[in-house]
Formats: C-alpha cells, sequence, structure tokens
C-alpha cells in the first residue's frame, strides 16, 4: 500500500456506486484511483471526496494498468465553497484542469504539487484576479521548465499540453467584471 498527501483535481462518476478520481500526489505526482462504493451514503468516504480537498490518501496500486484502488482518505484541509464567488470557483477548476493536461501519470511533481496547494488555499482567502491566472500560467511554465523569455507563458502552456482548457475563455471574461 502506497501513502501520500493529495489534491483531487477530477471525479467521474464510474457506476452507481464508485468514484474514478484523479489526484495531484506530493509523492507520486498525478495517479487515478477507483473508489469502490463511494457514491453510497454509508460509505466510509462520504463527505471526504470532493474537488480541490487536500488529504492524506492510501492507495494499492495497480499491476495491471495505472488505475489505483482507494483504500483510505484523511481529509487535512477541506475546500469550504460556500462563501466563495463563481469567479473563485472557475479559476480553481481552470488550475486543476490545466495541471490535469499539464501532468504525465505517475511522475513526482513536489513542486507543481505545492503551487496548486498554494493556489487553492489563496483563493479560498482572496477574491480571483486576473493577476492570480497570469502568475499561476507562469509558475506552472517555468517548474515545467518552459517558460522562455522570448514566449509568454500561455504560449509554452499551450505549446506543451496541446490545447489550454476550454474554460480559460469565459474565465477571463468573467475576471474582466
Amino acid at each position: 500500500m502506497e501513502h501520500s498527501t493529495a489534491i483531487l483535481i477530477r471525479r467521474r462518476a464510474w457506476s452507481e456506486t464508485s468514484w474514478i478520481l484523479t489526484w495531484l500526489t506530493l509523492h507520486h505526482g498525478k495517479i487515478s484511483t477507483m473508489a469502490k462504493g463511494a457514491r453510497r451514503l454509508t460509505s466510509t468516504f462520504a463527505g471526504k471526496i470532493d474537488l480541490f480537498f487536500i488529504a492524506e490518501i492510501s492507495f494499492v496500486p495497480s499491476q495491471k494498468s495505472a488505475l489505483h484502488t482507494l483504500r483510505e482518505i484523511q481529509v487535512l484541509q477541506p475546500f469550504d465553497a460556500s462563501h466563495l464567488s463563481g469567479a473563485n470557483l472557475f479559476l480553481c477548476g481552470y488550475f486543476s484542469e490545466l495541471v490535469d493536461l499539464a501532468i504525465e501519470p505517475g511522475l513526482p511533481v513536489p513542486e507543481i504539487f505545492d503551487l496548486l496547494s498554494r493556489a487553492v488555499s489563496h483563493l479560498q482567502k482572496t477574491e480571483a484576479t486576473h493577476r492570480a491566472l497570469d502568475f499561476f500560467e507562469q509558475e506552472l511554465a517555468r517548474l515545467l521548465g518552459i517558460h522562455h523569455a522570448s514566449t509568454p507563458p500561455r504560449t509554452a502552456l499551450e505549446n506543451h499540453c496541446g490545447r489550454l482548457p476550454a474554460s480559460r475563455r469565459p474565465l477571463l471574461e468573467l475576471l474582466k467584471t
């Protein structure tokens, strides 16, 4: 069994009772886990699987695929969205989507984990701004080693990922207001 601090960046229903979860972990990079039975109200995972939660997770690595089995979660820092603006939630979503596109599975990236963790924490306390978006993209490009003075970070990230998340354009409009 493996353990790591992780941020939940994506959640997809797999069946009536299970989730497939994508995490950015401190020690294992981006991983996907199956949370069997987690959608049941009586699940031991109930209330612990939400986007942008920072948690200590335990999982059993798969020998046959890149989909591991989630065993335990201990929430370290919940993400309280109840008082946040739509722009803050949208920006957190964009950051996690961009990280999901930019990072290869299984490659440890503690600096990027730290960047995303700080961004999510920041957006729980401060209004979303275009400056926060620019800073995150610049830092992500720098940490990936793709930022050059002659190329804007957005362009470097687009070239690296093949595309930027489609949510970027409406996000820019939202941040103008």
